[in-house]
């Protein structure tokens, strides 16, 4: 994967996000804020207007900027995650031009320990680590199996859309869901359906 289609995933997510834009803000108004959709939308706005002056960059200077504008854009609580997300995942990939599979593993693992350690949920808690451990998990067995690429990330994509849909039966024990309690139980996730899709938009651009 090379730096114009590192590029090119953060174009269409941003893409993505605004195309969801609603359906993310349906979600966070069954179980949060009724803020998610609006808020990543007006953070990846953001980062898409400045994805042509980055081109020239190497792939840890362009997601550190994506997080560093995150952070500064997005309100709630998933600027901050996803700040940390991109923030960890630019120290993966220092210097690089060009990732091979074993970099985008560390990219996304890197990624995930940032969540985990900022936002301080755990697997179960029904948040986006619910979709980010079990497809780094995935991804980790694609490398030791020896998978391309493109294939380690359409079995990402698979395992990715099954765990979002996973956090529809779960009891929400962080974040404003969490007040809810057991009304909490029945809707998914708004965080772990952005993860999906940040994911789905990054397979996008391999198969392209």
């Amino acid at each position: 994967m090379n730096k114009s289609q590192v590029i090119q995933w953060l174009q269409n997510f941003a893409t993505e996000i605004e195309r969801n834009k609603e359906y993310l803000t349906e979600l966070d108004a069954a179980i949060g804020d009724a803020d998610h959709g609006i808020n990543m939308e007006r953070g990846f706005k953001k980062v898409a207007s400045q994805l042509s002056s980055l081109a020239d960059k190497d792939i840890s200077t362009i997601l550190k900027t994506v997080s560093m504008t995150l952070i500064s854009t997005v309100g709630g609580a998933s600027g901050p995650l996803y700040g940390t997300f991109f923030l960890r995942a630019s120290a993966a990939v220092t210097g690089k031009e060009k990732l091979a599979t074993e970099d985008l593993l560390k990219l996304l693992r890197l990624g995930l320990e940032g969540v985990i350690q900022r936002g301080k949920a755990q697997l179960g808690d029904k948040t986006m680590i619910d979709v980010l451990s079990p497809v780094v998990d995935n991804f980790q067995k694609s490398v030791d199996n020896n998978q391309t690429t493109l294939v380690a990330m359409q079995q990402v994509v698979i395992v990715a859309e099954q765990a979002m849909k996973d956090t529809i039966p779960m009891l929400a024990k962080k974040g404003r869901a969490s007040y809810l309690g057991d009304r909490s139980i029945g809707h998914q996730d708004p965080g772990a359906t952005s993860t999906y899709l940040m994911l789905k938009s990054l397979l996008a651009v391999l198969e392209s």
